[in-house]
């Protein structure tokens, strides 16, 4: 004879499981802060290092500052505390620049990286740098990690009393920025100055950008002239020209998500050779685009996950910028 569960059971026993299945539903669904577990690059700027496990020197001063970061030896030097200045901080190769906490970096300058390689800035505030300091300069630099870092000014002032967020020029090499918000700015972030430089930056400037946020940056979230770049999972907002291919650089831009943009990605403005630009995945928002050339760099020779633009605002949004490490 088959005993029959009483109906009370039969009904716990279901609600039960699809409490669970809801559970195992909701967790799947909570963004993954990816970002904060990366400990070394994706991208093109993989196998970048810094001070490796050097033992770290805290510094609370400008002066300590500077002296912390000079010179090539292997070195981890931790910020704590904001630290105003002017004009940039020379800072030398084989370095980690890691702030304490989420409220510590510079304020009304940045720092420069010249002429040196392997070099990772990670978790500072870099406020405020006033023209012709960029918040962060790389020139003629290779290998270099930008990771969750918080960049900002204000639009308070003309276009140029500020000048970049964060500068890539002078065929630097193998960069990745990753996991950073830049907001309230106008000109983002410019790789290649010049139309002229051809000679130094055609075959350099590889450069990609994975899960930033760009909030209220009017226009180079990049700008890339003769070089290679690969722009995905960003979040971009209340830009009016967003990615800038020029004078011939191939952009790969993939699974973003535009909104209250003008033109998210353009290949034919302010230069006399325009750029190329291939778009795949993304969620423009109504934003325009002006691809006149589409190129030929689809896959970048490295591993990586791009995931879906559905995923991209929660992801970025809880992950990246200063304090998510």
């Amino acid at each position: 004879m088959r005993t029959r569960l009483p109906r009370t059971h039969a009904r716990s026993s279901a609600l039960a499981a699809g409490a669970a299945a809801l559970a195992t539903a909701v967790v799947l669904a909570l963004p993954q802060p990816a970002g904060a577990a990366d400990t070394s690059p994706i991208g093109f700027g993989a196998g970048t290092t810094g001070g490796g496990s050097s033992t770290a020197v805290t510094v609370t001063t400008l002066a300590a500052f500077k002296t912390a970061v000079t010179g090539d030896s292997a070195k981890v030097v931790k910020v704590n505390g904001l630290i105003s200045l002017s004009g940039q901080v020379d800072v030398g190769s084989n370095t980690t620049v890691l702030g304490v906490g989420s409220a510590s970096g510079f304020t009304g300058g940045g720092l420069r990286l010249k002429k040196v390689t392997n070099v990772v800035i990670r978790n500072l505030n870099i406020s405020k740098p006033v023209a012709p300091a960029d918040g962060i300069t790389v020139q003629a630099s290779t290998k270099v990690w930008v990771d969750h870092n918080s960049f900002s000014s204000d639009r308070d002032h003309d276009k140029d009393y500020y000048d970049g967020l964060l500068d890539i020029t002078h065929g630097s090499d193998y960069v990745t920025v990753s996991w950073n918000t830049f907001k309230d700015h106008y000109k983002g972030s410019l790789v290649g100055h010049s139309d002229s430089n051809a000679s130094e930056d055609t075959g350099h400037l590889r450069v990609t950008y994975h899960h930033n946020w760009f909030d209220n940056v009017n226009s180079r979230i990049p700008s890339l002239r003769f070089g290679t770049g690969h722009f995905y999972d960003n979040y971009v907002v209340g830009a009016d020209t967003a990615v800038h291919s020029r004078m011939g650089a191939q952009m790969f831009v993939q699974n973003n998500v535009f909104r209250s943009t003008a033109v998210a990605v353009t290949t034919s403005r302010d230069s006399d050779v325009d750029g190329y630009a291939n778009l795949s995945g993304n969620d423009l928002g109504g934003a325009a685009t002006e691809i006149s050339q589409t190129g030929t760099f689809t896959s970048p020779p490295y591993s990586y996950t791009a995931k879906p633009a559905s995923t991209v605002v929660a992801s970025v949004t809880s992950g990246a910028g200063a304090g998510k490490i």
